[in-house]
């Protein structure tokens, strides 16, 4: 399938693998690449930039399809080393960065210098015009449905796609929601250019975090995640579990009165506990409502490979049989 996002970035599908915190290592990034997708390292989970551009190398060593790097810009106590992670970036020689969060421009122009080109994900078309305006090539356009954080303005892709598409010259792929071949087609009927995929690549074999968290994708439905720090304007999409229930039970005692510490124990340094150890009722972890369309752990080739025929067999037949001679 040829689109603006597969010409852009040098790839076979339209498919792109979100960067998601202790997710995005180089194991899962080489097996979307190598099926023709785009697979992408999550920086901030490498603790220093000499981390990152070992698991840069890490990746090479497994594919020579392309492959990303993912850069979360992010207000923090104690703010990344980001200057170190876009030289290392730029030194690994990857050609496809994902920026997410705060405005990216300070990165933009020794990014654009080493010829990378630069994909925003943005939760709202204010955002995503922004990000056409400052030079990024392309927008990963995120609706309400994504886990992790879904922005403030609660606009679905249902909207957002086709809002998208009115105001962007720059191609743009749908995120938050997406899981097969019917989620492909759709987005590219509302106007993107692609789809990039969260949970859905954390429930295959490749993705390298303990099987619990899978198994817990598998048995959610689209009912099953909370909206979480809402009152602190950071809110974030997560399943629930105990911890999460009790993080909302204090948001709401506490009201406006709320502060970030109060919710520390349940969002804090809880990823790696989840992610590696499988405690999955150490706190809150970002997870879409797109879990209710998951109902397998495949490999990454056979959800893109499985992925791909669906949306081919929706665009040639059921598609293109509805038109009258």
């Amino acid at each position: 399938m040829k689109t603006k996002i597969t010409e852009l970035f040098g790839i076979q599908h339209p498919i792109i693998q979100g960067g998601m915190h202790h997710v995005g290592y180089a194991e899962l990034a080489a097996a979307v690449s190598n099926a023709g997708g785009l697979g992408i390292i999550t920086a901030l989970t490498q603790p220093s930039p000499e981390a990152l551009a070992e698991e840069i190398r890490r990746c090479r060593e497994m594919t020579d399809k392309p492959f990303g790097v993912n850069v979360t810009f992010l207000p923090s106590v104690n703010t990344p080393d980001y200057p170190g992670y876009i030289k290392a970036i730029i030194d690994g020689g990857v050609k496809v960065v994902e920026t997410a969060g705060n405005n990216p421009q300070q990165v933009l122009p020794a990014l654009q210098e080493a010829g990378v080109k630069v994909i925003h994900k943005c939760t709202s078309v204010r955002h995503a015009l922004k990000a056409e305006s400052i030079g990024c090539d392309a927008a990963s356009v995120d609706g309400f449905e994504c886990g992790g954080h879904p922005g403030e303005d609660d606009v679905p892709n249902f909207i957002l796609l086709p809002r998208a598409a009115e105001e962007l010259t720059i191609p743009f792929v749908a995120s938050g929601g997406m899981a097969n071949g019917r989620s492909l087609t759709a987005a590219l009927a509302m106007g993107a250019e692609g789809m990039n995929m969260g949970t859905r690549f954390i429930a295959t074999k490749e993705a390298p975090v303990h099987d619990n968290v899978k198994q817990a994708i598998v048995a959610a439905s689209e009912l099953d995640t909370r909206l979480v720090m809402r009152p602190l304007r950071n809110t974030e999409r997560v399943l629930t579990n105990d911890a999460v229930e009790r993080l909302l039970e204090k948001e709401k005692r506490l009201g406006a009165d709320l502060k970030f510490e109060d919710i520390i124990d349940e969002v804090a340094g809880v990823y790696p506990r989840i992610m590696k150890e499988g405690e999955m009722e150490a706190g809150a972890w970002s997870c879409g409502m797109v879990a209710g369309l998951i109902h397998d752990i495949p490999t990454v080739k056979e959800l893109i490979d499985r992925t791909m025929a669906e949306s081919e067999d929706l665009i040639r037949q059921r598609l293109a049989g509805m038109l009258s001679d």
